[in-house]
């Protein structure tokens, strides 16, 4: 968190030490990297200008071998190469922006495998009271503060590294050495890894072989399969294992699988695209193998992936994809869609919500994605009690601007009139299995006469003037008369 406090035009010198917070949990860099498989038991992490070290403390009690280096709390910390690198909150509190970059190309040659840069970002401006200092601010207890927005991080890394970078949330940037890991990265993103039966024996072994076949549309290599299945199956020659699956399988499930690929894999290579594309011999093996097993070629995958990422220019195009998608509350401006149903939207729609998330980061927190029909322009927002309350309450906003990059973040929750949801089975699959309760509360508050002006119910003073005008109440997502 703190790297050398030094004089700057011979007037001022930072405390930078100042800026080290204790912390009894992981930071926000440091647990996105361990969800994002990043960090892992296997890996060897350096903590590069670890303030206090509660990162690396805590990392080492999740047995991951973890070192850590600052100027001021751990000045005797190794300084060596590591296969992580995390440089968390140091960019922002550096006064003088060619340290500021020596900083960051220092930390990307200490990396061997991935970098990990965060820093406080331009929406917390008006938590930071101070007076401008070239290109940032001078707090009241002599720190410095140099807020990023979520594209300049992602594009100063980039300049400095030289390479492609991509956001893992607001704030939080991974730089990889090489491009194979970047794009393992993304396959997880987009296409996670299959779930496979548990095995004991030789026939639950096949019939897990059977069950993945039948969710990918093809039968998986033995380089896919767990090492455990590998075994089990050993006796068996690979022609064998193929007459098995085929004898067994749903044939109308497999081609329903082999569906789902095909457009997973055009969803990842769109992405690859607006990320960076690299060679084939790049992309996980598993990508490879669908891209052989449903494509004719590589290259016919990349032209069919390249006029999807087009489309997205195309607002008729766009706006048809929303209008004849399945799931989603559409209204004259977006389409509003829940966490649990965004990939049943259509793939040019789950293209367009993805590349928003690898430009300025998709948060941790989000209940709704919000997609603009017109513009390009991705909002993520998070009703904490979505299934709880009848008509949650936006705790917070984030939103990225495709033609700009721009972002921007709201937080509600001090607000006394937050803003609430109406109709919430609209916004889920139809599938979801809360949808018939949500439904029957939408039609009881529509037979009463609540929606009778919409203009007054999108926030709790408003709902409740309409509830109280209506003589009603709620008791969970049942209305009642009020007493």
């Amino acid at each position: 968190m703190t790297l050398t406090g030094q004089q700057t035009g011979g007037a001022w010198e930072s405390e930078r030490r100042l800026t080290a917070i204790g912390r009894t949990a992981l930071s926000v860099p440091a647990r996105q990297a361990v969800i994002d498989q990043q960090i892992t038991p296997e890996h060897s992490v350096l903590d590069y200008g670890c303030g206090r070290g509660d990162d690396v403390r805590a990392l080492q009690g999740m047995d991951i071998r973890a070192t850590g280096w600052d100027p001021h709390f751990h000045p005797g910390g190794c300084i060596g190469p590591a296969d992580v690198v995390l440089l968390t909150y140091v960019l922002n509190v550096i006064e003088d922006p060619e340290e500021r970059r020596r900083t960051l190309i220092d930390a990307w040659r200490l990396a061997s495998e991935t970098l990990v840069v965060s820093t406080r970002l331009t929406w917390e401006k008006a938590k930071v009271k101070g007076e401008s200092f070239g290109d940032g601010v001078i707090t009241s207890r002599r720190t410095f503060q140099h807020l990023f927005s979520a594209s300049e991080l992602r594009s100063y890394v980039e300049a400095a590294a030289g390479v492609r970078c991509v956001s893992a949330s607001p704030g939080v940037v991974y730089a990889f050495k090489r491009d194979e890991a970047r794009l393992s990265y993304l396959a997880r993103r987009i296409a996670p890894a299959a779930t496979w039966l548990a095995s004991d024996d030789a026939a639950s072994a096949i019939a897990s072989v059977v069950d993945y076949t039948e969710q990918r549309g093809r039968v998986p290599r033995m380089e896919e399969m767990p090492a455990q299945m590998v075994e089990l199956l050993a006796h068996l020659s690979s022609s064998e294992l193929h007459r098995l699956v085929r004898s067994s399988a749903d044939l109308d499930k497999v081609a329903e699988g082999g569906r789902r690929s095909t457009l997973t894999t055009l969803l990842f290579l769109g992405v690859e695209l607006f990320n960076g594309r690299g060679p084939f011999s790049c992309l996980p093996l598993s990508v490879q193998l669908d891209v052989r097993a449903f494509f004719s070629s590589y290259k016919e995958a990349c032209q069919r992936s390249d006029r999807l990422l087009l489309k997205l220019r195309d607002d008729a195009y766009v706006r048809g994809a929303m209008n004849g998608s399945r799931v989603g509350k559409i209204t004259p401006t977006a389409l509003y869609v829940h966490r649990r149903a965004v990939d049943h939207m259509p793939v040019v729609l789950r293209l367009y919500e993805h590349c928003a998330s690898i430009a300025a980061g998709r948060p941790q927190e989000w209940t709704i994605a919000k997609l603009r029909h017109q513009g390009r322009g991705v909002s993520w927002l998070d009703y904490p009690e979505f299934d709880t309350d009848p008509h949650p309450r936006l705790r917070s906003s984030y939103m990225v601007d495709l033609a700009t990059f721009k972002t921007s973040f709201a937080s509600y929750c001090e607000s006394e009139n937050r803003p609430l949801l109406h109709r919430k089975h609209e916004f889920l699959h139809p599938d979801d299995p809360n949808v018939p309760k949500y439904r029957r509360l939408t039609e009881s508050e529509l037979r009463v006469g609540l929606y009778a002006n919409p203009h007054l119910i999108g926030t709790e003073q408003g709902w409740e003037a309409e509830l109280l005008r209506c003589g009603r109440q709620l008791r969970g997502h049942r209305l009642i008369m009020r007493k």
